[in-house]
């Protein structure tokens, strides 16, 4: 049976997060052919709804306020919650990002609805949509799927492939004016620490230091090879707990969880908190200098070295074979 599904766009700095895009995918399967809406919230958005008529939506719902410039528990939660009452929804797809973790549960708690959460895949039921997640840190994973009332759920970025983008689809785009009141926490001011350029969650290539990398100074090589693949940085607890980078970098148990394409273990030993957040990477390559170390278990591949020495040399490798040249 169709459904009308609502899509739950996430925006940063200004731009859409891939995760909106993967949601439409994730909402396509659960409409079974009926009707698609984006959700787009925060101030002077506009102008990035047409890229999500071009990833798939039917049409896109947008909410203009000054309160919704940066993402606020009570802000959020109101806007949305008045769009889900004009629009009666029967799905609701959105990222499980910091800020669909936050927000999900608070909208299935006012809808009287259930949750599934941080799901990977989806797959066909006859006529339902089974949602697949992973539990006990990923070491197994279950099926589920909504029997009735809203089917509400969150997926975890880079897993589910986009639909193909089509500047050709258009749709109507409506903006709706909502009443945001009693906040107890507004944002006056955004202050970033620098960790590159691409968004970690995000990221096809992920190439992460341990312990092994020694010092702060361990990471520059790590970070000239993400560089030249496009990638970013990573890092394990031990290297957070040691003063060697800033913790907004931390994949693992108690970090971030990350599906990249390729993922680079240098000097991380692998253990299994670390490996809770980085197991279901597509591919994982190792370097070690310890030729036992649990890493290679779950490695692809295995370099077993220096990471002084080897990183730079396929740093340089890869230059040559992606041509990538020197930026003065």
């Amino acid at each position: 049976m169709s459904k009308k599904v609502l899509i739950v766009s996430e925006v940063r700095d200004g731009q859409l997060r891939n995760v909106s895009f993967e949601a439409i995918s994730a909402g396509k399967a659960v409409a079974n052919g009926g009707e698609v809406i984006g959700a787009i919230l925060g101030e002077d958005i506009n102008h990035l709804a047409n890229s999500l008529l071009h990833y798939g939506v039917d049409r896109v719902v947008a909410v203009n306020h000054a309160d919704l410039k940066s993402y606020t528990t009570d802000a959020y939660q109101q806007a949305l919650l008045q769009v889900i009452d004009s629009e009666s929804p029967e799905g609701i797809i959105i990222g499980h990002t910091a800020l669909g973790k936050d927000l999900s549960p608070r909208i299935a708690l006012k809808l009287n609805s259930g949750l599934i959460s941080d799901a990977v895949a989806l797959e066909q039921d006859g006529e339902d949509v089974v949602f697949i997640r992973p539990i006990f840190s990923g070491k197994a994973f279950e099926k589920k799927k909504v029997k009735e009332g809203i089917v509400f759920a969150t997926i975890r970025p880079n897993n589910i492939a986009p639909l193909e983008k089509d500047e050709t689809r258009t749709g109507e785009i409506t903006n709706i004016t909502v009443d945001i009141r009693d906040l107890r926490t507004v944002i006056k001011d955004v202050v970033r620490k620098a960790t590159g350029g691409v968004d970690l969650s995000e990221a096809k290539v992920i190439v992460s230091g341990g312990r092994g990398v020694k010092n702060k100074e361990g990471f520059k090589p790590l970070q000239e090879l993400a560089d030249v693949l496009g990638g970013a940085v990573g890092a394990s607890r031990g290297a957070c707990d040691a003063d060697y980078c800033d913790y907004s970098l931390q994949i693992g148990q108690t970090g971030k969880v990350v599906t990249p394409d390729l993922y680079f273990a240098v000097g991380i030993s692998g253990a299994i908190q670390h490996l809770a957040g980085m197991s279901n990477s597509k591919v994982i390559v190792a370097i070690n200098k310890d030729p036992e170390a649990p890493i290679f278990e779950v490695a692809d591949y295995g370099i077993v070295g220096d990471l002084f020495e080897i990183v730079p040399i396929l740093t340089e490798e890869l230059k040559n074979v992606l041509n990538v040249k020197e930026t003065v």
